[in-house]
């Protein structure tokens, strides 16, 4: 169940990342919902999963797959730099993320 919930939390942080790239070009209240609703419930969620897992292991979990998305979401949907070295540091994340879980 832990799990589960660190796999919404960082879901949740996606939606805050598009609400934030897009609030950040126009303020209205459909893009601060993204903004905010996203990070909120994301930590929300986070918050929960520390009754199943340890808090240091959730929290980087967490942190991997947000960052990881965050970079994802932004080189497909808003034209960020898809050079090879950011490439390659996102692998050396997404490894960190899964030899975190591999080993908890």
């Amino acid at each position: 169940m832990g799990w589960i919930l660190v796999l919404l939390a960082a879901l949740s942080e996606f939606v805050g990342v598009i609400g934030l790239n897009k609030y950040s070009e126009n303020k209205n209240v459909k893009n601060s919902l993204l903004y905010y609703g996203g990070f909120g419930l994301a930590f929300y969620l986070l918050y929960n999963s520390f009754k199943y897992l340890q808090v240091s292991t959730a929290y980087a979990v967490w942190i991997g797959l947000g960052t990881a998305g965050a970079v994802i979401i932004n080189m497909i949907f808003f034209g960020e730099s898809k050079s090879t070295g950011r490439i390659v540091s996102l692998c050396l994340i997404v490894f960190g993320v899964v030899g975190l879980k591999a080993l908890s």
